[in-house]
């Protein structure tokens, strides 16, 4: 099994390709989904986000106002660095712990949704094929004001925060345009699906998998021989 890294800029239509990859029955992991199950009320990076932002950041239901606190970090960068110190490792470890499920369910590959995947550069190791999702500016622009209800100034700001599009695709090995209708977006993902399948590198992640779990297995050898040596 190998990992496809799916990327992208704000509102260039990630979750559309990842929805047409899903709907091919190729395994897949939404970063989105996977942080909204991080920042659920009573687990640890809840509290830790309560402690530190305040309870004005919560719904009446105690979940995370996700577009206020992305209001409240945007301009502050020491905050902007909180949060992810808070979110960001176990975003992480969740979503690598879906890939060895998947690898142990007998997928061939997965597709990984990792916005910020060249921004923060941390699980570009683990990726085999890295895709990018792009579209014309003024449709980004669009999209991402009326998605998120911004003005284009702000709008502009954000985006512009993120690595530019034309870099993250030449570090790509594939690139999806969004700028045109839905069917082209399934065409293209469709021709990359077809490539995926005839792909036989599958090695790589074995030997991840192969190493950590060898790593886990002697740690909890030495601890059971520590115990033992302790009693005697």
């Amino acid at each position: 099994m190998f990992i496809v890294g799916l990327t992208g800029g704000l509102a260039t239509g990630k979750s559309t390709v990842l929805s047409i990859f899903r709907d091919n029955d190729i395994a897949v992991i939404d970063a989105d989904e996977v942080a909204r199950k991080v920042l659920e009320p009573g687990t640890k990076a809840w509290k830790e986000l309560r402690q530190y932002f305040g309870e004005g950041l919560l719904y009446p239901d105690g979940k995370v106002n996700r577009l206020k606190l992305g209001e409240i970090v945007f301009d502050d960068i020491e905050k902007r660095r909180k949060l992810n110190a808070i979110t960001h490792p176990r975003i992480q470890r969740a979503m690598m712990s879906m890939a060895i499920m998947y690898f142990f369910s007998g997928h061939k590959y997965i597709v990984m949704e990792v916005p910020l995947l060249f921004e923060t550069g941390k699980m570009l190791t683990f990726m085999h094929k890295i895709i990018t999702v792009v579209c014309e500016d003024h449709q980004q622009l669009e999209r991402l004001c009326k998605r998120n209800d911004l003005s284009e100034v702000v709008a502009k700001k954000r985006i512009s925060c993120q690595m530019p599009l034309e870099q993250k695709v030449a570090r790509s090995h594939f690139v999806i345009d969004n700028s045109g209708d839905i069917a082209s977006t399934v065409h293209q993902t469709e021709c990359i699906i077809r490539l995926l399948r005839r792909s036989k590198f599958t090695w790589y992640f074995r030997v991840i998998i192969l190493i950590g779990f060898l790593s886990i297995a002697f740690g909890a050898a030495n601890i059971i021989s520590n115990l033992f040596s302790n009693k005697t």
